[in-house]
């Protein structure tokens, strides 16, 4: 799972049913569980899956429904504009983000892990923070998609998780009373999301 497509799976999930209604949503779910033994916010997170189940359906047509979509959630800046920006246009999305980097602890922790991947005993010490509510935090920051594990070390016998922030930096502008929210994406994400593959082909 990768971050960028977990922090945009819930509002995918809403914007695609309001997009093609229960009908089709129903038996996109079911040709989903039929075909990959998956459920559409699962297919979410492994994009090429929900893509090619779309397809069957809507063929060429596909390429505009998803078009629709990812306009009601992100935009991605030119590819004359360097390193990897993306404008957020769901709400539900920039609250998540503007909660997360609102949070001074949660902010540090994301700082922590920008250049290299850490285990959470690493993070927890260089951040300075108690080990509950530290724990609590780095797993609310996984949860929403904001951090994410790329691979692992051994200590005393044990496979740990390294972590790593999928963003570089965020800009916040206040645009005509609207706060806009900018995301920097790390390479990684940049070159692993299965929903930015998608896009490049449309």
């Amino acid at each position: 799972m990768v971050g960028f497509d977990h922090l945009l799976a819930k509002s995918l999930n809403e914007v695609i049913r309001t997009h093609l209604g229960d009908k089709a949503i129903k038996k996109i779910e079911d040709r989903l569980f039929e075909k990959f033994g998956i459920s559409l916010t699962q297919s979410i997170e492994q994009f090429e899956k929900f893509d090619l189940v779309l397809r069957e359906f809507f063929g060429k047509g596909a390429d505009g429904v998803e078009r629709k979509i990812f306009e009601d959630i992100f935009q991605t800046n030119s590819k004359k504009s360097k390193g990897n920006w993306h404008t957020i246009k769901s709400s539900q999305i920039s609250s998540t983000i503007l909660q997360n980097f609102g949070d001074p602890e949660k902010k540090k922790i994301i700082e922590s892990v920008l250049d290299k991947p850490k285990i959470i005993a690493d993070i927890l010490d260089d951040c300075n923070l108690p080990q509950t509510s530290g724990y609590r935090k780095i797993n609310s920051l996984i949860d929403d998609g904001l951090l994410v594990s790329v691979g692992q070390i051994i200590k005393d016998n044990k496979k740990i998780n390294k972590y790593v922030s999928v963003i570089n930096n965020v800009k916040i502008n206040i645009e005509k009373n609207n706060v806009v929210v900018e995301l920097q994406l790390t390479e990684h994400q940049q070159q692993n999301s299965s929903i930015l593959q998608t896009i490049q082909q449309l």
